[in-house]
């Protein structure tokens, strides 16, 4: 896998390398480095999401948190305040390139509830449409243990395959992964591309290292196993220098990990064969036609809308003759499906007084039978 070949990425970056320990800052030099990364991978017209850890260790010092671990509601105010400061650090760098920032908070939930996921999901696709770097972080401020994801690499993996991301890097404090820890035992042999995550790979990793990261070699190999299931590529690579994303691109030893020659193809089996249709859309013959040629469900070819459900809820898509052509997500409940069905996209936003998505099912959401 080469870096260049991705045209949409996402970038992970861990508390360790955005914050100074000594004087709990950010590093803006650093941080200057990896926004003109960016600036270089858009110009060669890839998308960027960062996924940025730091705003509890931006704040930690400001409210006398230092000295002990933190009780969740600690962690929680602590978020808050330092959520503000990151955010800042990472729109100031970037428009020092001429990209606007946008702040994306998320928790588990999201990844895990359907209609949340579709809703992140769409929100995520519209700020890189818009030309943005989403800079995104965990919720803390109003997560529980219960819904937190707990790790950045967990949450950068589950974005990846929530963007359907071509590849995703994981920058650390180490170049790869090893066949064991290399700063215990100096015959740990570096593996610069791993083909498989089998149960040997996984015994590879270690616990978590004290200090500011939370996170350690095991959790970026259930981050790898999450994002080659969906079929992005990932790479473990050095951050702890200037401008990593260009030195990873000039060849910097690494780690990558191959994705699953299936993977793209288990959203949409999941959709296929996973979910009972709660509703059915007849559509006219330029519609089913459009479906053919791969492109999503518009309101204007819609002739019927049957069935009860919800934004998200899995339809079946049938022609005129009641031959059932796909099955999909839909972008609206039935009621607001009904309203718009047979209309123009540009005419949503008077029928139902909002504005919605374009699509009653988008295409990434929906799957020819």
């Amino acid at each position: 896998m080469r870096l260049g070949d991705a045209r949409r990425i996402v970038i992970k970056i861990g508390s360790a390398l955005v914050v100074d320990p000594r004087t709990a800052t950010p590093r803006a030099e650093w941080m200057a480095g990896v926004a003109a990364d960016v600036a270089a991978l858009r110009a060669g017209g890839a998308e960027v999401v960062l996924v940025s850890s730091g705003a509890v260790a931006l704040a930690r010092r400001a409210l006398g948190l230092t000295k002990r671990v933190l009780k969740l509601e600690e962690k929680q105010a602590a978020a808050a305040v330092g959520q503000i400061r990151l955010a800042g650090a990472w729109q100031e760098a970037l428009a020092g390139h001429g990209i606007n920032a946008a702040q994306v908070l998320l928790t588990l939930a999201e990844s895990e509830d359907r209609r949340r996921y579709l809703n992140a999901r769409a929100t995520l696709g519209t700020l890189l449409e818009l030309g943005c770097v989403p800079v995104i972080n965990e919720n803390d401020t109003v997560a529980t243990t219960e819904i937190r994801f707990g790790d950045n690499d967990r949450l950068a993996a589950r974005v990846a395959e929530m963007i359907s991301a071509d590849a995703l890097v994981l920058l650390s404090d180490i170049d790869g992964l090893y066949t064991a820890d290399p700063r215990n035992n100096p015959g740990a042999r570096h593996l610069p591309v791993v083909e498989q995550i089998t149960d040997e790979i996984m015994a590879m990793g270690g616990e978590p290292p004290p200090g500011y990261s939370s996170g350690g070699m095991r959790t970026k190999l259930i981050a790898a196993r999450i994002a080659t299931g969906a079929g992005c590529a990932m790479a473990i690579a050095r951050g702890d220098i200037p401008n990593p994303i260009a030195a990873l691109q000039a060849g910097a030893r690494c780690t990558w990990f191959q994705p699953a020659p299936d993977g793209r193809r288990a959203w949409k089996s999941w959709i296929a064969g996973s979910l009972a249709p709660l509703g059915v859309l007849v559509v006219d013959e330029g519609a089913a036609r459009a479906l053919r040629q791969g492109r999503s469900l518009l309101p204007a070819g819609v002739l019927m809308v049957e069935g009860q459900f919800q934004r998200g809820d899995a339809l079946s898509v049938r022609d005129m003759a009641g031959q059932e052509l796909a099955r999909g997500l839909s972008a609206y409940d039935s009621a607001d499906a009904k309203a718009i069905a047979g209309h123009r996209s540009a005419e949503i936003e008077a029928l139902l007084g909002w504005r919605g998505r374009d699509e009653l099912i988008h295409r990434d959401d929906l799957v020819l039978l």
